[in-house]
């Protein structure tokens, strides 16, 4: 078996796992337009809402030539429906993820790739249009759900530490995140910044194994990325220990209040815990994000 079709059928496992979640994601659509924008009921996509400004992605079939006509851009007619199913998928695929402390713990990138495709199971089997960038404009079927399985399968060059992929996201539209986010906060900022301009709400899911938690080194310890770029040398771990603690929390508290200022919703899993709770959370976030 491929390593995109076992990632799948892992996911269709944890979703067939929740029969209420399933219950309540088959009913997502037809309630996700009583979200804050206070939208009517849409009618399977034919009730006109707004225009955008066509965006990288979008098929050329979408846009509206009579209204481009009347302006220097292009513009898509907007759909209500259309603008609430979207969901856009940001999974970390930075060389970071690949770290486990422990040979019965998956790694962070085999969590987030499973939450990810249980998620966009959930979605689509809700009427949901789910995607990621480099898939282009979210879609629904089954056909999607292979083709964003395939997405996940990491690629040859990969840095240490990755930062999300917003271009191509349409407005008002929600998205989901996984990572560790140790990396250089500066560009993930930038990156959420430019979504939540768009109109774009979601959920932040930082995934970290348990060792990263506890800080447990002792003595003379190297530490090293998994792309091995960076490197530090200690004789005394221990004496790092409340600073590297302090510094985690930081990065919590940064994520946590950019989140908020953004109007998304963040969330720290550990890889220890079970895949269903993180999941339940998510979806629970992407309905509140409406």
């Amino acid at each position: 078996m491929s390593q995109a079709a076992s990632i799948r059928s892992r996911a269709e496992g944890l979703a067939n796992a929740l029969p209420p979640l399933m219950a309540e994601a088959e009913h997502l659509a037809a309630t996700v337009m009583l979200g804050a924008h206070g939208r009517r009921r849409a009618g399977m996509g034919d009730e006109f809402w707004q225009y955008r400004p066509a965006m990288p992605g979008d098929e050329a079939r979408s846009i509206d030539w009579r209204r481009s006509a009347r302006s220097d851009g292009h513009f898509v007619r907007e759909k209500e429906w259309q603008a609430a199913q979207a969901v856009s998928l940001w999974v970390d695929d930075a060389q970071s993820m690949d770290f486990s402390s422990d040979k019965n713990l998956p790694t962070k990138s085999e969590r987030a790739n499973l939450l990810a495709m249980a998620a966009a199971i959930l979605l689509v089997r809700g009427g949901e249009r789910v995607g990621m960038a480099q898939l282009g404009p979210p879609r629904s079927g089954e056909l999607q759900l292979i083709r964003i399985a395939g997405a996940l399968t990491p690629g040859s060059d990969r840095p240490d530490f990755g930062v999300p992929v917003v271009r191509g996201m349409q407005s008002h539209s929600r998205a989901l995140f996984l990572s560790d986010f140790l990396g250089d906060f500066a560009p993930f900022s930038a990156q959420m910044t430019k979504a939540a301009d768009r109109g774009v709400k979601g959920a932040i899911v930082q995934i970290l194994d348990p060792q990263e938690e506890e800080f447990p080194f002792r003595g003379r310890t190297i530490f090293q990325s998994m792309g091995r770029s960076i490197s530090h040398e200690t004789l005394k771990a221990s004496e790092l220990r409340d600073r590297y603690l302090h510094r985690l929390a930081e990065r919590k508290d940064a994520l946590s209040d950019l989140a908020k200022r953004t109007g998304w919703s963040f969330h720290c899993h550990h890889t220890s815990a079970t895949a269903q709770s993180a999941l339940l959370w998510i979806y629970g976030a992407l309905g509140r994000s409406n």
